[in-house]
């Protein structure tokens, strides 16, 4: 039963106040119509407690907006929702991506992750394609999906505003991999649910990665603002501790000439299989929350790209650590799906508002594991004796 405006109702006492239901919530189709971003589809999500997301149907279903109370929470970057059609995935060396890099979930994938690489296409039937040139973060990334539905749906005294829609990755004679994705959303709730299902519609068998890039910006993220996760050490970072900035717990403000920092963690999951990661800031009583599955996402990355005119946060669950495709490889993490095989993941991402939602998760995240206090972690290949390391002093 929905809670509207301080009122618990059933669906007939709320129905008796609305002339439609999209008065005081829904899902609503427009496109996008001007810039770079022409001609994008674009679902906007009200849940009737505060909470409007955006669902960008032509840009893998992703989620552009993101604003509780007219608090914007989503980072976005002047690239804009830029239509795919403007992409080129090749560019800047491969690292077209960032050409088009913005909003509050970005998926990565499906067949690669991280930085552009090359790899071998012997498990493909074309004598003539030696390897592959996979671009950063795949090209799953910025794909038109088709849009299989989307709407309000009543289930006696609840309702689900929901949408799903099917993105497909292919090439002839290469990959054929197709993420079937559903968003829901309760009436009169500050959560939603994204439902991933990868399924290899062709015959070779294909690598499967994903990573989700979800992206939170200012007012969330601000000097003092606290990334809580129950993480008990760092594998990797792409900085040597001498050169890291800022804390990887505390974040700071806008730095200038600020390089980008990334962190995997080694994160504890429930009885449950489950990790909650959140950014919380204290001052304005408010956080977001990532909730993903263990077994699918088997990496907590971490992004901080503070500099100036840039200042946005990232929490990414991934299937494979830290590392080029080699290590992946090496330590048996690339997913392998053969004709029909599919792999599932359920994430949910949340609003905290308030000091007890707040304290709950902070109870939460102790319960599983005591975050580690180093703020500073050391990078694998400087860690004596261990695959991470959090008790040796800072050496700045």
């Amino acid at each position: 039963m929905p809670t509207i405006h301080g009122q618990k109702l059933t669906r007939a006492e709320f129905e008796r106040r609305v002339g439609t239901t999209r008065q005081i919530a829904g899902v609503e189709l427009v496109t996008l119509d001007d810039g770079a971003e022409r001609g994008v589809r674009t679902l906007v999500f009200r849940t009737g407690a505060g909470l409007d997301f955006s669902v960008l149907v032509d840009r893998s279903m992703d989620i552009g907006r993101f604003d509780y109370r007219g608090v914007p929470f989503a980072w976005q970057s002047e690239t804009g929702f830029r239509n795919p059609a403007y992409m080129d995935p090749m560019g800047d060396g491969g690292t077209g991506f960032m050409r088009g890099f913005s909003g509050l979930f970005c998926t990565c994938g499906f067949d690669h992750v991280r930085q552009p690489e090359r790899g071998p296409a012997d498990h493909f039937d074309l004598p003539l394609r030696k390897e592959i040139a996979y671009v950063m973060h795949g090209r799953g990334s910025f794909q038109p999906a088709r849009l299989d539905g989307y709407g309000e749906a009543w289930d006696g005294d609840e309702c689900v505003l929901w949408c799903e829609g099917t993105v497909v990755q292919a090439q002839v004679m290469g990959e054929c991999l197709a993420l079937r994705r559903r968003i829901e959303a309760q009436l009169g709730g500050t959560e939603l649910r994204v439902t991933d299902t990868v399924t290899n519609r062709g015959f070779s068998s294909t690598p499967h990665m994903l990573l989700y890039h979800i992206n939170v910006g200012w007012p969330i993220l601000e000097e003092g603002a606290r990334f809580v996760a129950p993480v008990r050490g760092t594998f990797a970072a792409n900085l040597p501790r001498e050169s890291q900035q800022t804390g990887w717990r505390t974040q700071s403000g806008p730095i200038p000439r600020f390089v980008q920092q990334v962190f995997d963690h080694d994160a504890v999951a429930d009885v449950a299989g489950r990790v909650p990661a959140a950014l919380v800031n204290d001052r304005i009583g408010l956080g977001f929350l990532v909730d993903y599955d263990a077994t699918r996402f088997i990496c907590l990355q971490q992004w901080q790209a503070f500099g100036e005119g840039v200042n946005g946060f990232g929490i990414e669950p991934a299937t494979t650590r830290w590392g080029s495709r080699a290590d992946a490889e090496r330590r048996g993490e690339i997913v392998r799906l053969g004709h029909g095989e599919s792999r599932t993941y359920a994430t949910t991402l949340s609003v905290l508002h308030g000091a007890t939602e707040i304290a709950a998760l902070d109870a939460r995240v102790a319960a599983i594991h005591p975050p580690m206090t180093d703020e500073y972690p050391v990078r694998t290949d400087q860690a004596p004796g261990g695959p991470f390391v959090t008790t040796l002093p800072r050496r700045r």
